[in-house]
């Protein structure tokens, strides 16, 4: 034991401590230097597989998809125009056809559907005392209950229908009572309106609202008492807007509108010749407008109100 002793702490302990050597440890230098190449590594295959993906998405998928879109089975977006009672809905996008990115308008449907509510009250379409439902007349528009519900909500509002629960909504009976007294109301507000504009406005002004005049003359010759209906009212609105008051051209506007609908009992609304018939009044007053003429102006205003008061069928005053 003594002479192991010896022999390890002897000559031959040199060259095994020479054979048995310990690792050289690594700064903290190189460890960085290290970590900085595996994580460039790692990004670089991510990118790798990141556009691997890419392409092999971009081959199943059309243009301009996102993440969390669902693209495949998607129904077209319906047209900018509401389908008639009779006529073909939205076609379908062929294969070659890109599918539609345009968010749906929930707004301009509803508007849509209002417009022609609002014009078969006129046409007498849409009979007073009749009930309607909001899946039938949608139905027959192309679209889902909800935005016809709307529309008759905001015609509810306006007094044309009333709400029947569980049924849908029926077109209010008005009596010549109550047209005759609406169109004394549309007298009240808009004669002295009239007569003030003829004493302030301009010639050149007035002549600006020809156009409108011929749209309405139009109208009428079309015998079309929707399209004569919506045409009187921009003449209208047009006339009352040079006063500068927002209001009174809102309930002005409203107050015609509800004068327009045809009385219970009516078959439909007046024929083309009572049409043509106000649109000459309008054409006429505007002339006398034009002309400077405030006793012509005076008498034909007179003329134009006091036909509506004593037609409770009018449309066009």
């Amino acid at each position: 034991m003594k002479h192991s002793a010896q022999g390890a702490a002897g000559p031959g302990a040199g060259t095994a401590a020479a054979a048995v050597r310990i690792p050289v440890q690594p700064s903290a230098a190189d460890v960085a230097r290290d970590r900085d190449r595996d994580e460039g590594q790692s990004r670089g295959q991510g990118r790798d597989a990141s556009r691997a993906r890419g392409r092999i998405r971009g081959a199943g998928e059309p243009d301009g998809a996102a993440r969390g879109e669902h693209t495949h089975g998607e129904p077209p977006a319906p047209g900018p125009s509401l389908p008639g009672p009779s006529g073909p809905g939205p076609s379908a996008p062929g294969p070659s056809t890109p599918r539609p990115r345009t968010p749906v308008q929930r707004s301009s449907v509803r508007g849509q559907v209002l417009d022609a509510l609002r014009a078969a009250l006129v046409t007498g379409e849409l009979r007073p005392g009749e009930v309607y439902s909001a899946p039938v007349l949608g139905e027959r528009f192309g679209v889902s209950a909800t935005p016809v519900r709307e529309a008759m909500q905001q015609l509810a509002l306006e007094g044309a229908v009333e709400v029947v629960p569980n049924r849908g909504f029926r077109v209010v009976e008005r009596g010549d009572r109550e047209l005759a007294e609406l169109a004394e109301v549309r007298a009240l507000i808009e004669v002295p309106v009239w007569l003030r504009l003829a004493r302030t406005v301009p010639a050149e002004r007035w002549a600006e609202l020809r156009p409108l005049a011929e749209a309405t003359a139009r109208a009428a010759s079309s015998g079309c008492p929707a399209t004569y209906a919506e045409a009187d009212r921009a003449f209208h609105r047009a006339v009352l807007a040079l006063a500068g008051n927002e209001e009174l051209v809102r309930i002005a506007g409203d107050v015609h509108r509800r004068a327009q609908w045809p009385p219970a009992g009516s078959p439909t609304a007046r024929g083309r010749a009572d049409l043509v018939a106000d649109a000459h009044e309008h054409t006429a007053l505007l002339d006398a407008l034009i002309a400077g003429d405030p006793d012509a102006v005076r008498a034909l205003v007179g003329q134009h109100f006091t036909g509506a008061r004593q037609d409770s069928g009018v449309l066009g005053l």
